[in-house]
């Protein structure tokens, strides 16, 4: 994995990886690659850093060079869930009550949208 940044767990068992301006990788529980998110959504990603994965099975990718983060679902299109007021997205966690807490290391704060 070159230039790994930020790994976080799936439901599955496996993990999600982010590499630094490059891609995030989903692996299975017996660490294996199962798929490239820009690949399987055919998505171009900036600078991917902080990565979570919500209660559904959904993957969310915090981009430091697009400033935004989105959300990946199992099956569907990338949604983007903020797109504005970030300057430096870092870490990404989502809350079993439907927040999203974003690190932005731009503006030495954690911000937390709904």
């Amino acid at each position: 994995l070159p230039g790994a940044r930020y790994v976080s767990p799936v439901p599955s068992g496996g993990f999600v990886v982010s590499e630094e301006c490059g891609d995030v990788k989903v692996f299975s529980s017996s660490h294996k690659l199962l798929c490239s998110l820009s690949s399987k959504y055919a998505h171009c990603f900036g600078n991917p850093a902080g990565v979570c994965v919500d209660r559904h099975g959904s993957i969310l990718v915090a981009d430091e060079q697009s400033h935004t983060v989105h959300l990946f679902p199992e099956d569907g299109a990338p949604i983007c869930l903020v797109s504005a007021g970030l300057r430096r997205p870092a870490g990404v966690a989502c809350s079993s009550f439907g927040q999203l807490f974003v690190a932005d290391a731009g503006e030495n704060c954690v911000k937390v949208f709904r």
